[in-house]
């Protein structure tokens, strides 16, 4: 028997947790937006120091030769780019400690559910990967496919801590009606699914030309980066109304016969409203000269709208009609 408050405080941290990342990929995007990437081209440390500088004078005078040494060529000292960085380092530490309080939580269900104690460890030794593969990320001076392995590993993370934590509330998701969904709904669920991840790879496959097209522009002139877009960018957009309508489908679905509480109705509502969220801030991505507040927020939208989704597809298979 489970002990109701630390199963409560379980669901709480883990969902803190979940929220954290999600929080620490929207600052990751602000740091690819903002250029910021290298701002600190040595990891763990930046410019050698566990607290980076905040002017140049406080690094040697030859700091310029000792990076180029170290095949970091160009390395000039920025301080708003080197403590965004910086700053997204410490939130990736955060995140380190949130995980590991939510995997030593997690042994309540070590004679009750096992599988939750060993996702939540799962979990806990998948973000020490992601801390080196931010590491290898830095080293290999941002390449685009590390950067685009680091966003997908995240984006597996967070879905292992969704089912982790709904898994541990299977009792009350199992109260959580949905007869009245038909077996259409879930085939159309996950396709929805699989054209958001579809969806994922193309945009990091823009992210990564816009990165090139940004350096080639030296991050400023914005307005110009349209006219270098590659094929797979007018794709990207075009499938966008796909993603749309199928989501859409599913949310008209939910709320044509849900109860006013139904928790998947609220679900639906939350993945109407980021897909929306989404396709307007690729629009202004699109049509407003690229506004660098954009990215990060199309990054983080697009994260939430899969584990929006993958709930949602829990639910139902949790849902009293689902059980045998």
């Amino acid at each position: 028997m489970i002990d109701s408050l630390a199963a409560s405080r379980f669901r709480r941290l883990g969902t803190l947790t979940i929220f954290a990342v999600y929080f620490v990929i929207l600052v990751g995007g602000i740091v690819r937006a903002s250029g910021a990437g290298m701002g600190c081209p040595d990891w763990p440390t930046c410019f050698g120091q566990w607290v980076p500088p905040t002017t140049e004078a406080e690094l040697p005078a030859n700091y310029h030769e000792i990076y180029a040494a170290r095949g970091y060529q160009n390395t000039e000292f920025n301080p708003v780019k080197t403590w965004t960085e910086y700053t997204n380092r410490l939130v990736g530490v955060t995140i380190g400690f949130l995980i590991f309080l939510t995997a030593w939580s997690s042994r309540i269900y070590l004679k009750a559910d096992k599988a939750i104690f060993y996702l939540a460890v799962s979990v806990f030794l998948l973000v020490g990967f992601q801390g080196w593969l931010g590491s290898a990320v830095v080293a290999s001076n941002l390449k685009p496919l590390m950067i685009t392995l680091h966003m997908l590993l995240a984006l597996f993370i967070v879905a292992l801590l969704i089912y982790a934590i709904a898994r541990s509330q299977k009792p009350l998701l199992q109260a959580v009606h949905s007869d009245w969904l038909t077996p259409r709904f879930d085939v159309v669920l996950k396709v929805a699914m699989l054209m958001t991840l579809l969806q994922v790879v193309m945009g990091t496959q823009v992210r990564e030309a816009v990165d090139f097209i940004a350096h080639e522009h030296s991050y400023i002139d914005r307005e110009y980066w349209r006219d270098s877009f590659p094929i797979i960018f007018y794709v990207h957009r075009s499938f966008s109304s796909l993603i749309l309508f199928t989501n859409l489908w599913l949310g008209w679905k939910i709320y044509q016969q849900a109860e006013k509480n139904n928790l998947l109705l609220r679900m639906a509502y939350v993945l109407v409203s980021l897909v929306v969220t989404a396709i307007l801030a690729g629009v202004s991505l699109d049509r407003l000269g690229f506004p660098a507040v954009a990215q990060p927020i199309h990054l983080v939208m697009a994260n939430l709208i899969f584990g929006a989704q993958f709930f949602i597809f829990i639910c139902r298979r949790y849902s009293r009609s689902q059980v045998s």
